[in-house]
């Protein structure tokens, strides 16, 4: 079994307002070094056998992610025992 990772993040010239926010408010918990916060996915695909990067592939961009704002990257990752 195989876990293929997609990542959804918005394109960097569209706004982030929950980024914003969050930005907004570190300085609030004695943060302040932090230049942006962007805010996106995180989605975890579990295949039987090996991982279908193609088919992965098809679901982030038909399903996942709106390809007029949004940007994706896929990854694979192995499963150890212990996560089946």
């Amino acid at each position: 079994m195989a876990r293929v990772v997609v990542d959804v993040m918005l394109k960097p010239e569209i706004l982030d307002p929950q980024g914003q926010a969050v930005a907004g408010a570190l300085p609030q918990l004695g943060i302040g070094n932090v230049r942006s916060v962007r805010i996106g996915k995180h989605i975890e695909i579990e295949f039987d056998g090996e991982a279908d990067l193609d088919r992965a592939r098809e679901i982030a961009d038909k399903l996942l992610a709106n390809p007029v704002i949004e940007d994706f990257t896929l990854r694979v990752e192995e499963l150890e025992e212990a996560d089946q």
